[in-house]
């Protein structure tokens, strides 16, 4: 299996599902392709339909593109690993968080990008993107209480991986968030697979 990503220090989409990987111990290569380069949409149509990435090619050679079918993918292929909730009703919430992450929270990535190793306290805090943030807290402050945490829904899953890059962006710009949405940005920035993709960017020359 193979997942052909963009830079770690800012392509937030190809985060998710490597995260998921790493944290799971699932084994695949890695194709870092870098963005905004002469050459690269072109290196990324050679295995992604889309010409962006993330793209995960699987063992029998299917390309699968968008984070959130990826994630899905990699569940199905992987039915061991509780990357959803096994409770009906927690899967159900956890799939329409992740893909409300997926689907909005445009005013957020405009004005607030992933660029994890920028410091930018207060920067990009418009009144849209800050109505974004506290939409997310209210997501996290209910996930938290049902499940109990100290992640979403218990055990980290995929709706913690969909919304790491949004943690990435809380520590970059440091918004004013709540003790309880805090916590659990630490939680996740302390977590071994997001710690690698960090290091990882980190080592990016810009």
């Amino acid at each position: 299996m193979k997942l052909v990503i963009g830079d770690k220090f800012n392509s937030s989409w190809s985060m998710r599902p490597w995260v998921l990987l790493r944290h799971f111990g699932i084994p695949f290569d890695e194709t870092l392709i870098r963005l905004g380069q002469p050459d690269t949409k072109a290196k990324i149509l050679e295995v992604s339909p889309s010409g962006k990435v993330p793209c995960l090619v699987t063992d029998a050679g299917d390309a699968v593109w968008e984070s959130l079918a990826i994630v899905e993918t990699i569940a199905e292929l992987h039915p061991e690993h509780a990357m959803w909730p096994r409770e009906p009703a927690a899967r159900a919430r956890a799939r329409s968080v992740s893909a409300e992450m997926h689907a909005g929270f445009a005013d957020l990535r405009q004005n607030m990008p992933m660029e994890i190793t920028t410091r930018a306290p207060g920067k990009g805090a418009t009144p849209e993107a800050l109505a974004n943030i506290a939409r997310i807290e209210a997501i996290w402050a209910e996930c938290l209480a049902k499940s109990g945490g100290p992640f979403l829904f218990g055990d980290f899953g995929i709706a913690d991986a969909m919304f790491a890059p949004v943690v990435m962006r809380f520590n970059t710009y440091a918004p004013k968030l709540s003790a309880t949405s805090l916590e659990y940005a630490k939680r996740v920035t302390a977590l071994p697979a997001v710690a690698q993709w960090i290091d990882g960017a980190r080592g990016e020359a810009r």
